[in-house]
């Protein structure tokens, strides 16, 4: 009997994969890639940003249809002032994931950001820092393919990372 992800990895077609929302929120050169590459793993993609003038599809959570409980929201720019509040409007949603990007070395600007929020620190608790697995990412490709690695591992259920060594 052939292993049906063979025939997958010949060419056979795969299994549509829908109910996922990835909201990349912040354009910035991370978003664009996920943008891209997103919706050839099945997902449905949405760019958030407050500032209309970067050209998001909306500017708010608010604007968003639906509950977002099948939404990783994924926020590509920790430097930006806005991330309290928009870390908040997700946190205030029933998104089933949210991370942001940045170092785990040091405590991200979001932690402060939505203490000042008055954000409880259960809800701080939930924002995923950092994205995607770890594979030394430095460009935005390699912060997306890291991103969506993680996304794809979670959805399937698993942990993400090599389970065994080399065979």
């Amino acid at each position: 009997m052939t292993d049906p992800n063979c025939g997958i990895a010949h060419g056979a077609p795969s299994p549509e994969v829908t109910g996922r929302t990835l909201v990349a929120v912040f354009a910035s050169p991370v978003a664009e890639v996920l943008g891209r590459w997103a919706p050839e793993l099945g997902f449905r993609t949405v760019l958030l940003d407050p500032d209309p003038a970067r050209g998001g599809e909306v500017a708010a959570f608010a604007e968003l249809d639906g509950d977002l409980a099948d939404a990783d929201v994924v926020v590509t720019d920790h430097h930006r002032p806005e991330l309290g509040e928009v870390l908040r409007d997700a946190l205030a949603r029933p998104a089933r994931w949210i991370g942001v990007m940045g170092n785990p070395r040091h405590e991200g600007p979001h932690v402060a950001a939505l203490a000042a929020l008055a954000v409880p620190p259960e809800e701080v608790a939930r924002v995923h820092r950092p994205i995607g697995l770890d594979i030394g990412s430095r460009t935005p490709a390699e912060i997306a393919v890291s991103t969506l690695a993680g996304l794809l591992a979670d959805r399937n259920g698993r942990t993400g990372g090599f389970a065994h060594g080399p065979r």
